[in-house]
């Protein structure tokens, strides 16, 4: 089978990180509704043959406290379970790799959960073993934002913030609980420093839910070329990010040449809702994020598939996929405005000599490969 389209049709797609939730609760939108200005429904997943989605659980430390998060983690966990109450026909909760093959052979959508950011446990292992029993099966350890027990890349230079040199032996903790529980630890986020922590801890592959490659974009958030390598050995798996910002270094500069302007906007609208008690709603500030995105314009296309291209070249072809943040960014590159142009990707790949075995294993094979054996590690130690 050579015909792109075909190959796409044919593979297990699955998409380990996508920000929808937020529109669940703060928009009351339903997932099978139309678009309506979002770039994941089930439609578009439809369209673009995607299968499986991790639906981010990510709360906005600057809108809700540390010691206050969990809430609103369990606002997003449940409005994500409602979806699936809503729609059975259509969607099907997952925990497992074996659930996720079976919802596929259902002809249904696998509905999985991530948690994006270590503060949603609020320095307690009792609140990360419930967020597995509700479903949760991975958790990138950092957002932006360093918590109490691992450093964050977001603001590992700010010196107004306390920083721990990567994990605390709480951290530490956190990730043996994690590959006790069979819940995979994710280093998208996370300092450098504590990345290195974190592969010396963890006893199971970990994986990059959306992070893209340094050596051609200069964003902290990226991975080195080293580290790359580690994840080879570790035998993980790398999603490659679809925001312009980390795809693509031309648009970092103007991205963050922005910031001051952009950030000022930001506080005014957030004046405007704390003076009426409330926490800013995601779409909210999402919205000034698009209007700045849109003077710089669309990433090229190209730029995407390069960090693609990279990562299989110095990690490998069975250590990598997609970790698109549909929903977390302003804007993806062009040529991708929903789930539903996924198939260009496939299609840009085989293009430059990727076969359709090496394809299936980017798409979802890979993912699976890791989601298994992280479980298995689970049970074993039981």
């Amino acid at each position: 089978m050579s015909d792109p389209a075909q190959v796409h049709a044919s593979a297990l797609v699955i998409d380990t990180h996508a920000d929808t939730p937020q529109r669940f609760v703060d928009e009351n939108w339903n997932f099978t509704e139309p678009l309506n200005g979002g770039m994941l429904n089930y439609d578009s997943a439809k369209k673009g043959n995607l299968d499986a989605q991790f639906f981010s659980i990510w709360v906005d430390p600057g809108q809700y406290p540390a010691n206050d998060s969990a809430r609103r983690t369990l606002a997003l966990i449940d409005a994500t379970l409602e979806q699936v109450r809503r729609a059975p026909d259509k969607l099907q909760f997952c925990t497992t790799a074996d659930q996720l093959i079976e919802a596929h052979k259902n002809g249904k959508f696998a509905v999985l959960m991530g948690i994006e950011g270590g503060h949603s446990i609020e320095d307690s292992l009792a609140l990360l073993r419930d967020y597995y029993r509700l479903g949760v099966r991975y958790m990138t350890l950092t957002w932006s934002n360093s918590n109490n027990w691992a450093d964050s890349s977001g603001d590992i230079d700010d010196p107004a913030i306390t920083h721990h040199n990567g994990l605390t032996p709480f951290g530490k903790q956190v990730v043996a609980e994690m590959n006790r529980l069979g819940m995979m630890v994710d280093i998208s986020h996370v300092s450098d420093k504590t990345f290195w922590d974190v592969i010396a801890a963890t006893r199971t592959p970990i994986i990059a839910s959306h992070s893209s490659a340094r050596a051609l974009t200069q964003a902290g958030r990226n991975m080195t070329d080293e580290m790359l390598l580690a994840m080879k050995k570790n035998n993980g798996v790398v999603m490659v990010n679809f925001f312009p910002a980390f795809i693509d270094e031309k648009w970092r500069q103007a991205w963050a040449a922005q910031k001051p302007e952009r950030q000022k906007a930001q506080d005014a609208m957030e004046a405007e809702y704390k003076a009426k008690g409330l926490p800013v709603p995601y779409n909210a500030s999402n919205k000034i994020d698009r209007e700045f995105a849109t003077r710089i314009g669309r990433a090229p296309f190209d730029s995407l598939i390069a960090h693609f291209d990279h990562v299989i070249r110095v990690a490998g072809i069975d250590h990598v996929g997609i970790g698109t943040d549909f929903d977390g960014i302003p804007v993806p590159p062009e040529g991708i405005d929903s789930a539903a142009d996924l198939p260009k990707v496939t299609a840009a790949l085989m293009a430059r000599g990727y076969t359709a075995e090496d394809m299936r294993k980017l798409l979802g094979g890979n993912l699976l490969r890791v989601f298994r054996d992280v479980q298995a590690a689970a049970e074993k130690s039981k």
